[in-house]
């Protein structure tokens, strides 16, 4: 009797135990499928992220460490702390130096003597160099496109940013420095997007839905309205095929149009046409649309 009822108990335990542990694979079961479907993102859901076009943000943190940038190269170089600085609200860059600044910033001296073409390259090298948390570019992706002379023994060097595995296009990725004779650097300019590598990245993951053929045939017969000095849309209609030179594709940026501190990135086509009131326009290689013209 007394055998029958611990077997009794035995059994009834040993129930409970199968209930737990058919649970447990239940729940371990649906668990391994769930990760299976979803593997688990360590920078949390991904869904209401928007891939194109590729945004760039404008960063207050950024901001604020360019202010501290400039207030320590307004030290180094004598110039006072106060002095106001324009920086763009997109990129962080240094849009133009203070006004009425007393103190010159100089570029580095490269030999002892009247300076060579070559020796003003260096200099304006290792300015950059030495200036790159306020002009944006890593000095590598900076390619001098022109030094041209200007009024008042002013000269102008003029760089083009080449971050990108396309040409950018649109009113960034260029930076100007005004300076003198004498290493005087009387303004600079900055229009060079940030952390580009990463925005590279981002773009390489995308692949154009037009071909060039593709680009051409879109904008046979189709009314295109672009932007005019005038400030009226200018509109005409692309008459035909032969109108049409789709050169390339580039990387077009433009402003966000209701968020100004905001740039957004397109893959597009750059094409130039004949007998238009513009000569250049570049078409959204995924969303067919046009960007913008020159």
């Amino acid at each position: 009797m007394s055998l029958s009822l611990r077997l009794m108990g035995t059994g009834a335990a040993a129930k409970r135990r199968r209930v737990w542990l058919l649970l447990l694979v239940v729940f371990v079961a649906v668990g391994n499928a769930c990760s299976t479907l979803q593997p688990p993102d360590a920078n949390g859901p991904r869904a209401d992220i928007q891939r194109y076009p590729v945004v760039l943000l404008g960063d207050p943190t950024k901001q604020a460490e360019n202010l501290l940038a400039w207030r320590r190269l307004a030290q180094s170089n004598g110039l006072p702390e106060q002095a106001d600085v324009k920086l763009s609200s997109a990129t962080g860059t240094l849009q133009s130096l203070p006004p009425g600044l007393t103190s010159p910033i100089l570029l580095p001296a490269v030999g002892e003597t009247k300076q060579t073409e070559e020796q003003i390259r260096e200099s304006l090298k290792r300015f950059i160099t030495e200036w790159k948390p306020l002009i944006g570019a890593d000095p590598a992706e900076l390619s001098l496109i022109e030094i041209i002379d200007e009024p008042a023994g002013v000269k102008l060097a003029r760089y083009e940013q080449h971050p990108f595995r396309f040409p950018l296009r649109g009113r960034f990725g260029n930076l100007i420095i005004r300076f003198t004779s004498d290493r005087r650097v009387v303004d600079l300019s900055s229009s060079c997007l940030p952390d580009a590598k990463r925005l590279e990245g981002t773009l390489a993951e995308t692949t154009p839905k037009l071909t060039a053929e593709d680009a051409a045939n879109n904008l046979t017969g189709r009314s295109i309205s672009v932007p005019s000095p005038g400030g009226q849309p200018a509109t005409f209609t692309v008459s035909s095929l032969d109108a049409i030179n789709v050169r390339q594709l580039v990387v077009y940026v433009k402003q966000v149009a209701d968020q100004p501190g905001s740039l957004e990135l397109h893959l597009a086509w750059e094409i130039d046409l004949k007998n238009a009131p513009v000569k250049t326009i570049y078409l959204d290689a995924i969303e067919s649309q046009v960007l913008g013209a020159s």
